[in-house]
């Protein structure tokens, strides 16, 4: 094969894996496409150059991203280019690390935990939308995530991967012995599965009833060209139809705008109103001025007596949606209208302590974060609440993958999750990933469920990602050795 039809052939098996692994996110969610997917990235790169070998990681990485992130070009086509271009090159220094022959088994998945763990932290705080862990949240790897977090999952898809790639590789070569060792690493990956099947999700502590409540509208729709009065009001006319006695009502995130302090606003009396009137805590997602420059972005909590008794503000902020990181150039370079004013960063675990219990918190886009929901477990979190906000979306494919990264969390921290969103999805979400109720997009609904108090840390919480980081780091360095080392040169004897 010529060096150009070669280059061509990478390319084009690489994109058609990544495209097969994006067929595995939501709202597809076709999840056992993505160890096929990655067999086929494995394959494009295996024996391959160094520069062949970023070449099939490059493409794979668009055809995962480019269908994966396609809701930024609403927002921003240049924004959507660069970021699927960054993401992609990610995937492609990743192949450059696998070795091209011997000990490139191990080495792929532990590539692929690199690659994700590098893309949830880079740039700017990292995009963990698209990656291959949401494809997982409902597939049958899922319970893994109980032992390792969402980066366990992706080596196991990347194990998989690597396995049914050796199959293809020595299926001109039959033999048990040529397929012992891809069966022993399925076998490997489904005990893993099962083991966090049956691992603990933390000792039940009682139950709450709770309601989130969606106003329901027009998606699509930017925040920023928006009456703040016309959610608020949408809101709370969804907000008659919840059925007492409940105990915690969640309102989704920036239900509540005020231009100045929140205290005495009439915003905060009407929350107070619902508060007292239900005879239960409300929390909801309040927007506060702080300057003409920078705002505050928190969940509030109101007692059933109708004091506030809890504040959480926003840690992990939205670029480019929140705050625009190096603003002073960007914008000789890009019109910034629609983000005129940064939000200020909050600091410490997301916990509102309320008469209800311990309320762990992670506002919209923190819950595709899985140290939010580590920190707020570990800080004592008995249910985790996630107030969103995505009506800006006039498609399916943010809400779904953040419903995704709902099931992850709650399967990771083996808590009950519940989700509330202005125009969907809202939704309760079990300890153990299992979706009890949601609502459609773009209607006012009331999702109630009644959701278990839990205490305890699951491995996940315990370790972090840590483990897995260093685990893939010697993967790798191991695997370089040994495709360094020669076989000895045999001298005939005399």
């Amino acid at each position: 094969m010529t060096g150009a039809k070669e280059r061509g052939a990478v390319a084009a098996v690489g994109l058609f894996a990544g495209v097969l692994m994006a067929a595995s996110l939501p709202p597809w969610g076709w999840w056992p496409l993505a160890p096929v997917g990655a067999a086929g990235l494995a394959l494009s790169a295996a024996g391959r150059p160094w520069s062949l070998r970023l070449l099939a990681g490059a493409a794979a990485g668009l055809g995962l991203f480019g269908p994966g992130l396609w809701w930024m070009i609403q927002f921003s086509g240049p924004g959507y280019v660069v970021t699927t271009l960054l993401e992609a090159a990610i995937v492609g220094l990743a192949m450059v690390a696998v070795p091209a022959g011997r000990g490139r088994g191990p080495a792929f998945p532990a590539a692929l935990v690199l690659a994700a763990a590098l893309g949830g932290h880079w740039p700017f705080g990292g995009l963990p939308l698209a990656g291959i862990a949401l494809g997982q949240a409902g597939g049958a790897l899922a319970p893994a995530a109980r032992l390792g977090g969402h980066l366990l999952l992706v080596g196991m898809v990347g194990a998989l991967g690597a396995a049914l790639a050796a199959v293809v590789e020595r299926g001109r070569r039959p033999g048990v012995r040529r397929v012992f060792v891809p069966l022993a690493v399925v076998a490997g990956v489904v005990a893993v599965a099962v083991a966090g099947a049956v691992s603990p999700v933390g000792s039940a502590r009682g139950t709450v009833r709770v309601a989130a409540v969606q106003g329901g509208g027009q998606r699509g729709l930017r925040a920023i060209y928006v009456d703040p009065q016309v959610p608020l009001d949408a809101h709370l006319a969804a907000a008659a139809g919840v059925a007492r006695p409940v105990d915690v009502v969640v309102f989704p995130e920036n239900v509540v705008t005020v231009d100045g302090p929140l205290a005495g606003s009439t915003q905060d009396m009407a929350m107070a109103d619902v508060a007292r009137t239900l005879d239960a805590t409300v929390v909801a997602g309040v927007v506060t001025d702080a300057g003409p420059d920078r705002f505050h972005n928190a969940a509030v909590a109101w007692a059933p007596d109708g004091p506030v008794v809890a504040t959480y503000e926003k840690v992990h902020r939205v670029p480019f949606g929140e705050y625009v990181p190096l603003r002073r150039i960007i914008n000789h370079l890009a019109d910034l209208s629609a983000v005129p004013r940064d939000a200020i960063a909050g600091r410490g675990p997301g916990i509102l302590a309320t008469p209800a219990g311990r309320m762990g918190v992670m506002i919209s886009y923190e819950v595709f974060f899985a140290d939010r929901a580590r920190a707020a477990v570990r800080a004592g979190a008995e249910v985790l609440l996630v107030p969103t906000n995505a009506s800006s979306y006039t498609t399916s494919q943010v809400p779904a993958q953040e419903l995704a990264a709902a099931r992850l969390r709650a399967t990771e921290t083996g808590r009950d999750v519940v989700q509330a969103a202005p125009t969907g999805f809202t939704a309760v979400v079990d300890a153990h990933g299992r979706v009890l109720r949601r609502s459609r997009l773009g209607s006012p609904a009331v999702i109630s469920a009644t959701v278990t108090r839990r205490r305890g840390q699951t491995l996940a919480v315990r370790l972090g990602d840590g483990p897995l980081v260093v685990t893939a780091v010697v993967a790798l360095a191991a695997a370089y050795l040994t495709s360094r080392k020669r076989r000895p040169v045999l001298t005939p004897a005399p």
